[in-house]
């Protein structure tokens, strides 16, 4: 693996994807302040199925085209690609219309007999019409991918959520208060303009990218054909599958909180708070290893091509560790400031509780994502696509059972179970793949630091009174002390492995 290739585009994405990801956070808080907790449910639940229909309307392409274009360079076949994206936006907007005709002729029965909620009908419509844009850019965002030109996937990004963000805010300021319908619709358009006008950004991207005269158009069918669509169509019908099953679940889970005793707003608000509010917290910091899952794909493609077996058993060991010290210090952080996060973010919602009680799952969710990206780039992804199906087949089961007699209780279990089954399977997988290196020790080390860390930090600020600057000085403090806790310990355990190495010299020379 290129790793100082990889270590740039990581850079570039992880600093882009902050940016924005910074923006999103900042608007879902506005969104929680302007909806409350039910507008936020209600707004999930449009979202849990606008996830599948995207699903649809994606049908694979995205990993295809990145896998497929990755293949050919690492076979030193990169001169014209423009055959293989042409054939992949082909099918991209065949599989994308298909889906907006699909949900234009079936939103009213979906929201009223499948989410339960007529409110929601008209925003399942308007977002259908962004459904061939999804799949367009989502096979341009596969280019980039696989060229390993991230910087320009992630400009196309960036530019829909700034348009989401503005066209949203300007709707909801004409929309009454107290009318969720309309206040879904309005940020549901706002995500559908985003997504069509960020396509023709991917479009403009990718033709300033490519330029020159086109050349070997015929081997772009004989691709399409042939490898595009022997990875497309596999991989979509299992994307069907799970997050077929996923949207069940999420759709299952007002309801199950429902049959606890909570009223229809009630449950509502307490999936809105989980969903909507706290996860957007506790998983942003996930983005720089999100990206890393993404930009491994290729890489690791081109080793396998190249038959370059140790160069991935080392990244793959280099990048499980960096994943370990990272989680688990942001674990520590989210443990530690809950109260003021939630203080900060969400006054007078009481979400502390649920950040600290996700805290702990951090480490297994974010190491998980870096797992899967390494198996899909060693061609595994068929296999984490029927895990998926699996975990998500269990965790409905979970929901039907444990919420009634558990409530959100139950629904924080479910979370648990689902993350480890997927991440045990995941990394037994990759461990039959690749030597992996034993994590006990790393792990025991890691949460000594944050354990440490952690409670320096609640000792300095224990009297300090919540805000922006109090939140921004803890995280300060704790990130500080654990960094010097790691370096401290891996320092200490090198150099006592010099010592014993030399040690050893010396009753080899004494001995001799």
């Amino acid at each position: 693996m290129k790793g100082k290739r990889l270590f740039v585009n990581t850079l570039i994405v992880s600093l882009a994807s902050v940016l924005f990801r910074l923006m999103g956070l900042g608007f879902q808080i506005f969104l929680a302040s302007r909806m409350g907790p039910g507008g936020i449910g209600l707004f999930q639940l449009v979202m849990s199925v606008n996830v599948f229909m995207a699903t649809l309307a994606i049908s694979g392409i995205r990993f295809a085209a990145t896998r497929v274009i990755s293949e050919k360079i690492g076979r030193g076949q990169s001169g014209d690609l423009r055959p293989t994206v042409r054939c992949a936006l082909g099918y991209a907007f065949t599989a994308g219309t298909l889906a907006f005709l699909i949900i234009f002729l079936i939103s009213g029965f979906l929201g009223e007999r499948v989410i339960g909620d007529a409110r929601t009908v008209l925003s399942l419509r308007i977002l259908g019409v962004s459904l061939p844009f999804v799949s367009g850019g989502a096979a341009l965002s596969g280019y980039f991918t696989g060229v390993c030109r991230p910087g320009k996937g992630a400009l196309g990004a960036f530019s829909e959520q700034v348009i989401k963000i503005i066209v949203s805010c300007i709707l909801l300021s004409l929309a009454p208060h107290d009318d969720l319908e309309l206040t879904c619709a309005a940020v549901v358009t706002g995500n559908t303009v985003g997504e069509i006008l960020s396509f023709f950004v991917y479009l403009w991207l990718y033709r300033r990218d490519v330029g020159g005269e086109e050349t070997g158009g015929g081997e772009g069918k004989r691709l399409f054909f042939h490898r595009l669509s022997s990875v497309a169509v596999p991989l979509a019908l299992a994307a069907y599958a799970r997050t077929a099953l996923n949207t069940v679940q999420n759709l299952l889970i007002p309801k199950g909180l429902e049959r606890s005793g909570a009223t229809r707003d009630g449950a509502l608000s307490d999936y809105g708070k989980i969903q909507g509010m706290v996860f957007p917290i506790i998983t942003f910091p996930q983005i720089i290893f999100q990206s890393v899952s993404e930009l491994v794909v290729p890489e690791l493609t081109e080793e396998q091509v190249r038959g370059r077996g140790d160069v991935i058993e080392s990244s793959s060991r280099i990048l499980l560790k960096l994943c370990l010290v990272f989680s688990v210090g942001v674990m520590g952080a989210l443990y530690a400031s809950a109260d003021l996060m939630g203080d900060v973010f969400y006054r007078g919602e009481n979400v502390a509780a649920h950040i600290r009680e996700l805290s702990f799952l951090m480490p297994i969710m974010y190491m998980d994502t870096v797992t899967d990206g390494m198996l899909r780039g060693l061609g595994q992804h068929m296999y984490s696509m029927k895990l998926n199906i699996v975990d998500s087949l269990l965790s409905s089961a979970l929901v039907i059972i444990l919420l009634p007699r558990f409530a959100v209780r139950g629904y924080i279990v479910i979370l648990y179970a689902s993350e480890i089954f997927n991440f045990t399977f995941s990394i037994l997988r990759l461990s039959k793949l690749t030597r992996l290196p034993g994590l006990v020790p790393d792990i025991l080390k890691t949460l000594f630091c944050a354990l440490g860390a952690g409670s320096l930090t609640q000792l300095l600020l224990k009297r300090a009174e919540g805000g922006w600057a109090v939140l921004l000085a803890a995280l300060t403090v704790y990130t500080a002390a654990y960094c010097v806790c790691v370096l401290l310990l891996e320092g200490k355990i090198s150099l006592n492995k010099a010592l014993v190495s030399g040690n050893s010299k010396c009753v080899s020379a004494k001995e001799e």
